[in-house]
């Protein structure tokens, strides 16, 4: 019990002199003294939450080296760049090496000089690596990206599912997966894909109060995002394009504009891709326009707005990359365009498709991200609930709270749905439970026998599209959910009841199908911290300091201080090394960095 405690007071000893940081998020401490106890974990948390201390703390802490599976190596350079600036003995192994420097690493790895080494997993999955990491004491293997693992993930890869057998080879050597995204069944295929069944499991909340969501009915999709853009000339933002053809498109237009843009996707040469996304890390671009293959491996802080050009495939990718603005606590936007068109489009591409099984999750996951985007209640609640999490009321920054639509006394409507959702014994889904609402006399309505149906017919009063909006918001409020393991058949949750039994009456959105939803204010950097201002100035010159000395390092400038960091500098005013130290994100090795100059700074412009 001794050790147990001194290495949980290392733990916080690591978060506040490495990290700079004065206390855990939720969760974070009880994972991190668990998995330096030796447990294996899964953790769900949302992008900014903190998951990558919930590992690079024990392996500073348990003895040996961790090693930690990562799917990019622009992913891998960021961390690795981030714990060197913090003092942490940490490296990469990767294609991207020249043979020297892979084998200046592998020395280091069997010398015992780190803490953490990542890895991509087919080349740790080799033989040859396997018989070597066995020579080695081993602090931990950290899995990040697991969704990777799932076939109902979002961006499932083949080569992830070969971590199955690390369990078999190192059966002592605790192990911890962790994702952003993943719904209810994707996790549990990741912990039965990664043979953790023993593992402890987490899910934080998958809130991100300070991204505020907004959808745009797509007409005249440029004009929009160039008005946008106008108020925020200098942040940095993501735009995503579902299409090469239209990034190229969409970037050359912001460049005519005067706009800071260049693109990004798989068709570009690796050196342009590289170059401009080194340039969108070290604040040299500040609009990145990409597909989805841009953005998974960036841990630049500083993003504060994403826009969706196109809709995306799934709510899984939407909330992996919106989750990319805001990643350091400050006030954020992601904007979607959307269109029908976008979704038949989408469509039309799983149904050339060949596997019947993936065609069905395609199909599934593409209806939820319509119903999303035509979600008439706050979207923050839609969006949480399809991971699974209720929130207790609206949320107050998104375009539906903002700018709330028509609703009526939805009851009646409600009792009728869930109704005949029982009546039809929960085994079928929306479109055919609307038929039956409906009155249908299709040949399956005739065979099924569902005429006979109490319900049959009393939901004539509704269209086919107001059924559809009261099912999604029941969907989302909590009264239903899909199976999507068994073709999206509806089933009633144990909530349902209070609507059945008429114990809880229900407020319903009136659909908006043809209203362009208004703009909102938009929202600037964030201006306090807590309720304190902040000198604007000075953090505008702070942040060009931060630049100037992460060009001479040749790093990105969040690896020298994040905005948030900077913001509390502008707020404090620090006169010393003892003040430098509390600011949000300084550790003693930045302190010894950067804190005589960064204390000048502020000295002089004050």
């Amino acid at each position: 019990m001794e050790t147990l405690n001194t290495q949980t007071e290392q733990a916080r000893a690591i978060l506040r002199d490495t990290f700079g940081f004065e206390q855990f998020r939720p969760g974070q401490d009880k994972i991190i003294d668990s998995v330096i106890a030796g447990e294996d974990h899964f953790v769900l948390m949302p992008t900014g939450g903190g998951k990558s201390l919930c590992y690079q703390i024990p392996a500073i802490v348990r003895p040996g080296v961790a090693i930690v599976i990562s799917p990019l190596i622009a992913l891998m350079q960021d961390q690795v760049q981030a714990l060197r600036a913090n003092g942490v003995a940490a490296a990469y192994y990767n294609s991207s090496m020249t043979e020297s420097e892979a084998k200046q690493t592998l020395a280091q790895l069997y010398n015992g000089m780190l803490n953490l080494l990542y890895v991509a997993p087919e080349r740790l999955m080799t033989e040859s690596f396997i018989a070597r990491l066995q020579e080695l004491n081993l602090a931990l293997f950290a899995i990040d990206e697991a969704h990777c693992v799932s076939q109902w993930g979002h961006d499932f890869r083949p080569e992830y599912l070969m971590l199955g057998q690390l369990r078999e080879h190192f059966p002592n050597v605790p192990m911890i997966a962790l994702t952003a995204t993943a719904d209810k069944q994707t996790r549990n295929d990741i912990i039965q894909r990664l043979n953790l069944h023993k593992a402890k499991v987490h899910v934080a909340s998958f809130n991100r109060p300070n991204i505020r969501y907004s959808i745009l009915e797509k007409q005249k999709p440029f004009n929009q995002l160039s008005d946008f853009l106008k108020d925020r000339k200098g942040e940095s933002g993501i735009v995503y394009c579902l299409s090469r053809k239209r990034v190229e498109e969409v970037a050359e237009k912001l460049k005519e504009q005067g706009f800071s843009a260049e693109p990004y996707h798989a068709g570009l040469p690796a050196q342009v891709r590289q170059k401009n996304q080194e340039a969108f890390k070290r604040d040299d671009v500040n609009i990145m326009v990409a597909t989805i293959a841009f953005g998974m491996g960036i841990d630049k802080p500083n993003v504060r707005f994403v826009v969706h050009y196109d809709l995306p495939k799934h709510i899984e990718g939407y909330y992996q990359e919106t989750g990319r603005a805001g990643r350091d606590g400050l006030a954020s936007e992601a904007l979607l365009l959307y269109s029908l068109g976008d979704s038949a489009l989408i469509r039309s591409f799983i149904e050339n498709g060949t596997d019947d099984d993936r065609k069905r999750i395609e199909t599934h996951k593409l209806n939820c991200m319509t119903s999303f985007a035509e979600a008439q209640t706050c979207r923050r609640r839609v969006l949480l609930n399809y991971f699974n999490e209720q929130l207790d009321e609206d949320c107050g920054n998104c375009d539906i709270c903002l700018n709330p639509p028509e609703t009526y006394d939805g009851t009646i409507d409600a009792q009728k749905a869930l109704s005949c959702v029982y009546r039809m014994q929960q085994r079928y889904g929306v479109s055919y439970v609307i038929e039956i609402l409906r009155g249908g006399a299709s040949a399956r309505v005739k065979q099924l026998g569902h005429e006979s149906l109490s319900t049959y017919g009393i939901g004539k009063h509704l269209t086919n599209d107001e059924w559809h909006s009261v099912f999604r918001q029941l969907i989302h409020m909590g009264y239903l959910e899909q199976d999507i393991a068994n073709y999206s058949i509806l089933r009633l949750t144990a909530a349902a009841g209070l609507i059945l039994r008429g114990e809880k009456k229900l407020t319903l959105a009136k659909p908006r199908f043809k209203e362009v939803i208004s703009k909102k204010p938009k929202a600037k950097i964030a201006k306090a911290i807590g309720d304190v201002e902040y000198d604007e100035a000075l953090f505008e010159h702070l942040r060009q300091l931060r630049k100037d000395l992460a060009q001479k390092a040749g790093v990105p400038p969040f690896v020298v201080f994040g905005d948030a960091s900077l913001i509390d500098m502008a707020v404090k005013r620090p006169k010393n090394a003892d003040e430098f130290l509390e600011i949000h994100g300084v550790g003693r090795k930045k302190l010894e960095n950067y804190g005589a100059t960064f204390l000048q700074a502020i000295t002089e412009f004050c």
